[in-house]
């Protein structure tokens, strides 16, 4: 009998059945092609774009795109660096290894749910340093640097990722303006919620071979928390979304050159639920090492509201109250819902 450890083993209504595969027929697939060169390409072409990306983004949560950008050969060098890093000894890994101080680099120990993952990951901010709240607390305003940690060898894995970081991140801000087109907004209108004080950061991920796929999970059922979500994965398959209306399981089978999108938390609280956040998850097998590097796009931690939170219907009986008889003070207009300071 296989055996893994109580703390990988994932309750009996959320664990994966690797022998009953569904696969995810209709995941959009999506040419950017008139991205790459955007002085050739027509204000049509990109609204046809931003109408395909619309509907993956409310129907699915999740679609491909290829002809992105990113070139192969900087998708191969990463690949090759990644794999020596997570082939070195335990011991050599874990001299850069992540802790509640400084949430950076190497980890094998993950939780989601409260169930272990069978994973290792090594995480790097895109902007270094990046600074982030020091706490969770609402009224704290002490802030904290973060600082990627790289290791010694491979020696190249730090350049190279930062090149990486780069191409993908200048791909995600040309999905977030289609993004923005497809709900009627200005290309650019969400461009300023990510200047150069984002929080973007990028995960290398192994999983490796599991003994027990039926009882654990690569990572459990998640949402992602940032806007947008850029993930590159090798040919092994794993990565599983979980459909809107029927509620179950599919595949999301890899597409050589393509990288899968996804929409986060953000991008559903900006829409109203438009566009839904999905659920997904990662298996595992008992055979082979699977690899992958999602991106998360995420806004600068110091965007903060302008205007405090109102209701419009309570808004609008207000001012209509006002059309009928003289009230005791100012009607109610929008700037007494400013922000001071």
């Amino acid at each position: 009998m296989d055996v893994v450890d109580v703390a990988f083993i994932q309750p009996i209504e959320h664990r994966p059945e690797p022998n009953v595969i569904v696969e995810a027929g209709g995941i959009p697939l999506i040419d950017l092609s008139p991205l790459l060169h955007p002085n050739d390409s027509t204000e049509a072409q990109r609204n046809e774009l931003a109408t395909k990306v619309g509907n993956a983004c409310r129907e699915w949560g999740f679609f491909h795109v290829i002809n992105h950008g990113v070139p192969f050969d900087l998708q191969h060098r990463v690949e090759v660096a990644v794999k020596k890093f997570f082939g070195l000894a335990s011991e050599e890994k874990r001299k850069v290894q992540r802790d509640e101080v400084n949430p950076l680099g190497y980890y094998d120990t993950e939780y989601t749910k409260n169930i272990r993952d069978w994973k290792e990951v090594f995480d790097f901010m895109v902007k270094d340093p990046t600074v982030i709240p020091a706490s969770h607390e609402l009224h704290d305003n002490e802030l904290q640097e973060l600082r990627n940690k790289w290791p010694d060898y491979p020696i190249e894995l730090s350049e190279v990722c930062r090149e990486y970081a780069r191409a993908v991140e200048n791909l995600s801000i040309k999905l977030l303006e289609l993004v923005a087109l497809s709900l009627g907004l200005p290309e650019k209108r969400l461009n300023g919620y990510f200047n150069h004080n984002n929080t973007s950061f990028i995960r290398l991920k192994h999983y490796p071979p599991c003994p027990a796929p039926h009882l654990a999970l690569g990572v459990g059922r998640h949402k992602d928390g940032g806007a947008l979500t850029i993930l590159a994965q090798d040919d092994v398959g794993g990565l599983e979304v979980k459909r809107k209306i029927q509620g179950d399981w599919v595949r999301v089978n890899p597409i050589q050159g393509s990288f899968v999108i996804n929409v986060g938390d953000i991008i559903q609280v900006w829409t109203n639920d438009k566009y839904e956040s999905p659920e997904h998850r990662v298996m595992v097998n008992s055979k082979k090492d699977r690899f992958s590097i999602p991106f998360s796009l995420n806004p600068a931690h110091d965007n903060p509201s302008k205007y405090k939170e109102y209701n419009w219907g309570k808004f609008l009986k207000t001012r209509r109250l006002s059309n009928f008889k003289k009230l005791d003070a100012e009607n109610l207009q929008i700037h007494h819902f400013k922000q001071s300071g």
